[in-house]
């Protein structure tokens, strides 16, 4: 039976390189306020100017198409026509305006085709069909 002759050393744990980083962050910090204290020295006074009044671009406006072949806009239900009125008006007021079509899945594809077509003709060239991601079946 082997004996042992010699104990064995407990594992321990570097700090090293952890100091390290830590004087590396204490050093970009250090730098860091030293450039905004020049910065404040400076006797410089910066023009003052109003902001433009910029306004947030608006959400994808949603149409859904029901099983039926109902059409709905902003939960109102629109003929073709009028969807592309209403799209036309808004994509003048918004150039870049998106629209999202959600389509039943057990309703007729020609209905879908149809708000396809109403968007195309109203000018609308950002456009997004809805589908949900089956699990595998």
């Amino acid at each position: 039976m082997p004996l042992k002759t010699h104990h064995d050393e407990q594992p321990s744990l570097n700090l090293t390189p952890m100091i390290d980083i830590v004087f590396l962050l204490i050093i970009f910090f250090m730098v860091g306020t030293k450039f905004t204290e020049l910065e404040r020295k400076l006797s410089l006074t910066v023009p003052n100017v109003s902001a433009p009044n910029l306004t947030a671009a608006p959400e994808k406006k949603v149409v859904n198409v029901y099983r039926d072949g109902q059409v709905e806009l902003d939960r109102e239900i629109v003929t073709l026509e009028e969807l592309t009125s209403k799209l036309a008006a808004a994509r003048s007021q918004y150039r870049d305006l998106g629209v999202l079509i959600r389509g039943d899945g057990s309703g007729s594809y020609q209905s879908v085709a149809s708000v396809l077509a109403a968007c195309k003709q109203a000018g609308i060239s950002k456009l997004g069909v809805s589908v949900r991601v089956s699990d595998g079946e």
